[in-house]
């Protein structure tokens, strides 16, 4: 098993001569080149995985220094078990122990396909637990495995806590709603789908961040209406950028404004 170097998503051997993943156009390969890693090589040099708490039963999870993409983990804690979100793509003995410390895994589980990181290795590693793909994104798997369960649609992993697809940066991707999030008033964990900006007021549609290309004006109003049957109060986005409160009014709001711009609305401001 590899790790791609730009992304961080792991990928059966023999792998490709380019990352699939990078060469899309929704992400890059390097000018110097396509270049791979193993877990083994990340950890001889240095790479170590921080654990910081976002809130009571929110703990984040990031790689220090930055592994691919360098997405921040969130692990979400029930009386259930555990949800582990967007994983990161480097595991350690150290982490899946404080991980466990904390109650079963019942399933690990990404955004979209950016953030499949390491997913059948932390899989493995927390005990073979199921690994949640969206079936709409079965394509970009690049790990084969029995742990993977394909669903659609919904899928609920605990009482109040629950995948939902929303589509728009890829057409599987997802977001996850917890409930008992912001102490009862609920909390999203999002992909690039809804972004929050560092403005920390609003959020993004796009369908690439670094090639910058946007959604549609549709799509994010449709996303935004899907979202809005939801009960939530804060966002938190896959590098733990966050909307701390008033998050649902915030993406509707970035919705419509979204939606305005790329209709023409502003154009005599350009």
């Amino acid at each position: 098993m590899l790790i791609c170097a730009t992304c961080a998503v792991e990928r059966d051997e023999p792998v490709p001569e380019f990352c699939p993943i990078c060469t899309d156009e929704r992400q890059y390969v390097p000018a110097d080149g396509q270049k791979w890693h193993t877990l083994e090589e990340l950890a001889q040099a240095g790479h170590q995985l921080l654990l910081e708490e976002n809130e009571p039963g929110l703990i984040g999870i990031r790689a220090a220094p930055k592994i691919g993409i360098g997405q921040t983990s969130q692990l979400v804690v029930t009386p259930e078990g555990s949800l582990l979100w967007d994983p990161v793509g480097f595991v350690d003995e150290t982490t899946v122990k404080a991980i466990l410390e904390r109650g079963p895994v019942l399933a690990v589980a990404a955004s979209h396909p950016h953030m499949f990181g390491a997913q059948v290795e932390w899989s493995h590693r927390l005990g073979g637990v199921p690994v949640l793909a969206a079936e709409a994104d079965r394509r970009w798997v690049g790990r084969s495995d029995p742990v993977i369960s394909y669903w659609s649609g919904s899928r609920t992993i605990a009482e109040g806590l629950v995948l939902h697809q929303t589509g728009g940066h890829f057409p599987g991707s997802a977001v996850a709603h917890w409930t008992a999030g912001a102490g009862g008033k609920g909390v999203l964990l999002s992909g690039d789908s809804v972004f929050p900006n560092p403005d920390r007021r609003s959020v993004a549609f796009m369908r690439s961040y670094p090639n910058h290309l946007p959604l549609s004006g549709a799509v994010a109003l449709r996303v935004a209406a899907q979202l809005g049957e939801l009960t939530f109060d804060r966002i938190y986005g896959n590098f733990n950028n966050v909307i701390a409160s008033r998050a649902k009014v915030v993406l509707q709001d970035s919705a419509r404004r979204h939606a305005a711009w790329t209709r023409g609305d502003y154009d005599q401001l350009t």
